[in-house]
């Protein structure tokens, strides 16, 4: 039986930096703020946004929404970015993506609208460009920073081990890989291109499935010793419930170690957007 590499121990740890971290800023005059940009009703943007609120007020980030409506204009879109850029009251901005559809060909032009300084899931091209260059520029997506968290919080040394990361998005598959490399590990990057996944996965000592495909890494991907780390959040209709990539009864009973879909992964992307709140709050002082 596995290791189940739990969200919530993690979270635990990291609450309570992020809350201390908080009440110093307060003591300074400061009260770390978050603005949440949304365009129409997704209902996955309306969960994830009363996730992330509920978790601000649990650790004392306050927040400010900016509702558009979907069809909403890129002038408009830009103006409230502008705004927010403007307002020395907030300190991190979080904007649901992908934008509605009329704007997907403007969606880089938009995101980098934003100043790097308030981007805190990895937007802009500044933020990105930290990542390869190893610098602190802007923050990482939260989601490939909430990996890296877990794997150091459950002390899984990366240095000299095979990583494999299925995906190769910029929010998650390229960010970890980047990541896991930051870390002294031999990287492999498997993508929809790539010819016999399972060859490539069972290499890995720490594999990280990031394709957002529901069952798609069975227990023909995987092998005795290896730590799992399942990103993806997808929806099982079978189960009526969410779910990872792995088909977590086939692959549990084999590895070492594995995040659960839910309460591994996902809980704790949000924690670290709040704390990546925090942390700009901080360097605003700077």
């Amino acid at each position: 039986m596995a290791k189940l590499l739990l969200g919530k121990e993690v979270n635990e740890k990291l609450n309570a930096r992020i809350i201390a971290d908080c009440e110093a800023l307060k003591a300074k005059g400061v009260n770390p703020t978050m603005a949440i940009v949304r365009c129409g009703e997704r209902p996955d943007d309306l969960s994830y946004e009363r996730g992330a609120t509920k978790r601000a007020d649990l650790l004392g980030v306050a927040v400010k929404k900016f509702v558009l409506p979907e069809d909403v204009s890129k002038e408009d879109l830009l103006k409230t970015i502008d705004d927010i850029n403007a307002d020395d009251s907030i300190h991190g901005v979080l904007m649901f993506r992908p934008l509605p559809k009329h704007l997907k060909a403007d969606q880089d032009m938009i995101c980098n609208r934003l100043d790097p300084r308030k981007d805190i899931d990895g937007m802009t091209d500044l933020s990105n460009a930290g990542i390869y260059m190893g610098k602190q520029l802007g923050f990482a997506p939260c989601t490939a920073e909430a990996c890296m968290t877990i794997l150091d919080h459950y002390g899984i040394d990366c240095t000299g081990k095979k990583a494999v990361v299925i995906g190769r998005s910029l929010v998650i598959g390229k960010p970890a890989a980047l990541m896991l490399m930051g870390k002294n590990a031999t990287v492999t990057v498997c993508h929809t291109r790539t010819k016999d996944v399972p060859s490539v996965t069972k290499e890995a000592d720490i594999l990280v499935s990031s394709a957002g495909v529901l069952r798609s890494l069975t227990k023909d991907h995987v092998r005795p010793g290896q730590i799992v780390v399942d990103v993806s959040i997808n929806w099982d209709e079978a189960k009526g419930g969410i779910a990872g990539d792995a088909v977590f009864e086939e692959v549990e009973p084999i590895v070492d170690a594995i995040t659960p879909v839910p309460g591994g992964v996902g809980s704790v992307t949000t924690s670290i957007c709040i704390g990546h709140v925090v942390e700009a709050a901080k360097r605003s002082l700077a």
